[in-house]
């Protein structure tokens, strides 16, 4: 798929903005079928076969001495193997650069921004997971992922690249009219309340996010409805930063409006 960390997997398309038939890896470079959103194995994968020939690849865990060695080495802001995440998160064709870092390199620096900073644990999970590789240092939005010691560039995967990233396909209305356990006169009522107070936080255009649900989380300790000031940060990106929020936080979204997210904490038995 073209984005492995920013998808929601429990939520179906309603629709797509363009027909399936059209794989953005093109027409014949792999036998796969495209869905819209992803092209699935046709054969089961034999995870505990990929277990063992990743625990294989990495080898013996790095001393305390080789872990400072690299990132002494690659965490510095003018290293040259280094790749940007931004909205778009883990994608397909971030897994081929990495492996070209790889050539040539022990480690990779890997610098992120933007909507995916708000789950990093998500970030690193699915960069070990689709890499093979291991995370060895993590400072707030910087990532050092090591290749494993016994990597060898000639027997790596060979992973086919998306020519064109895909219309995003069009999902269930993300705010409804009603807040669920609300009458029409509480969401409104909630609404106002939302914008007329002052805004927890500033959120920048592809800033760095990583402490926006703790605070979110310690504002409703107090507070009904918490509002965040998303000014300049786009509408496409307030529409993921809402989701995100929704899933981690949780909470309920009841109001994208004058660059502004209303973040509502819901009622005790949704909690």
């Amino acid at each position: 798929m073209y984005s492995y960390s920013e998808n929601s997997p429990g939520v179906e398309p309603i629709g797509f903005r363009e027909p399936a038939r059209f794989s953005p890896f093109g027409p014949g470079r792999i036998e796969r079928k495209w869905t819209g959103t992803c092209a699935p194995a046709q054969m089961k994968v034999d995870l505990d076969k990929l277990a063992e020939k990743r625990k294989r690849v990495l080898g013996e865990p790095l001393s305390e001495e080789e872990i400072a060695e690299l990132v002494e080495k690659y965490r510095h802001s003018d290293c040259s193997r280094q790749i940007n995440l931004g909205k778009g998160g883990v994608t397909h064709n971030t897994l081929e650069d990495i492996h070209n870092h790889w050539k040539r390199a022990e480690a990779v620096r890997i610098k992120c921004l933007g909507v995916p900073t708000l789950d990093m644990d998500s970030i690193c999970f699915h960069l070990e997971e689709k890499t093979g590789g291991i995370i060895i240092y993590r400072n707030i939005n910087i990532l050092l992922l090591f290749r494993g010691r016994n990597y060898d560039p000639k027997s790596r995967p060979v992973i086919p690249l998306m020519l064109w990233k895909p219309y995003a396909p069009i999902y269930p209305k993300l705010v409804k009219n009603v807040a669920g356990g609300l009458t029409f006169e509480e969401t409104k009522e909630m609404r106002n309340k939302g914008l007329n107070s002052p805004p927890l936080m500033k959120l920048t255009r592809n800033g760095v996010y990583v402490n926006v649900v703790d605070r979110v989380r310690t504002a409703f300790e107090t507070e009904e409805v918490v509002s965040l000031d998303c000014t300049h940060v786009g509408t496409s990106d307030c529409k993921k930063i809402g989701v995100k929020l929704r899933d981690l936080v949780p909470c309920v979204p009841i109001l994208f409006k004058d660059e502004q997210i209303v973040l509502w904490k819901g009622k005790k038995d949704q909690e």
